[in-house]
């Protein structure tokens, strides 16, 4: 007969394992929603009063910096590019001069403020690039559609996309945390934005494969609401992706809050609910398709595109990014938690 202990030593050998997010000494207490991993050593993270902090050793040492100018910005998104080499958006009323791009090329020590906008309306959401050259900003509506602006030349200077190449937003419609997490860009030219706001309505995915000089939109099988929609996503390939949300009111509500696509967004199917449950507003790529999604209520893992989730803890973050199985993750007052997976 089996001993108890013998029982017990049997089950730990066979439930997976995994290390717990570990903090790290950034040594401010901003606010971060913004973090971009360039590899597992070079990371920059985005913060309120105009603060960010940057590793080039992997978290061994953090640089911690204020923009000049800048404090009454909230760097919501931010693209890391090299060591050397990072951009910053600011999200806020552009009426209040809070809509701005900044740009470094010398690790934070000076910093290029490349665009700035006044036009009412004008609240950034989310940047990204698909190479050092090429990237792409988005506001919420103005007029009834995105504004979207594209970058060829590192983010130097910014050109609008015409509106005419936009489809019209439904009433309340929106992105939400204003994270960079509903802005994704793949390949060379795919690039896609996630909404909410809707009432009544579900969540939409709008889609361009020209680097946003055309979009399409399609329905997503979430709830959408005056504080619900989608929050977050990620693609694996040109063809596959996973989406995730909630209701940034009630963070910790169970329901749906996550939908895949097999066809680079043309249409969804809901996935079972993460574990935790609760509002999701980030994923991140591990190796082995592996899905990570950081949110309020705690962090979960998928190892079959989200068809089934093992919670990893109920620690809450509004961002994660990985590289190589090397994920930051971050949350209010000045936190900042690494972990590595195998």
């Amino acid at each position: 007969m089996k001993t108890l202990c013998s029982i017990l030593v049997g089950l730990l050998l066979i439930i997976p394992t995994f290390a717990q997010w570990q903090p790290q000494s950034v040594n401010t207490k901003a606010s971060f929603r913004a973090v971009s991993v360039a590899s597992p050593d070079v990371v920059w993270i985005g913060g309120t009063k105009g603060q960010f902090v940057c590793t080039t050793n992997g978290g061994q040492t953090w640089q911690t910096g204020t923009v000049p100018d800048a404090q009454d910005c909230d760097f919501r998104d931010v693209q890391a590019i090299d060591a050397q080499t990072a951009l910053l958006m600011s999200a806020g009323p552009a009426e209040k001069g809070q809509a701005r791009i900044y740009k470094t090329t010398n690790a934070g020590q000076t910093w290029q403020l490349v665009y700035q906008t006044n036009r009412t309306g004008i609240f950034f959401d989310g940047m990204d690039f698909w190479d050092a050259q090429h990237g792409i900003v988005f506001s919420d509506p103005v007029d009834g559609k995105w504004a979207v602006l594209t970058t060829d030349d590192g983010g130097k200077s910014w050109q609008p996309v015409p509106p005419g190449n936009l489809p019209m937003m439904q009433p309340g419609e929106a992105a939400f945390a204003a994270s960079g997490t509903s802005l994704v860009v793949q390949g060379k030219r795919n690039v896609w934005i996630a909404s909410g706001g809707m009432t009544g309505g579900t969540g939409r995915v709008f889609r361009s494969s020209d680097r946003g000089k055309s979009w399409f939109v399609s329905t997503v099988p979430l709830p959408a609401g005056e504080a619900t929609g989608l929050f977050g996503m990620q693609f694996f390939s040109a063809k596959a992706g996973v989406v995730v949300g909630g209701n940034y009111k009630e963070e910790k509500q169970p329901g749906p809050n996550a939908a895949i696509t097999r066809d680079g967004g043309r249409t969804w199917e809901r996935l079972t609910e993460t574990k935790p449950p609760g509002l999701k507003e980030a994923v991140a790529l591990l190796p082995g398709d592996r899905l990570l999604v950081v949110g309020p209520s705690g962090t979960a893992l998928s190892a079959d595109q989200g068809q089934t989730w093992q919670q990893l803890d109920s620690e809450g973050f509004h961002s994660v990014g990985c590289a190589k199985g090397t994920c930051y993750a971050v949350g209010a007052t000045g936190k900042v938690s690494k972990q590595v997976f195998k």
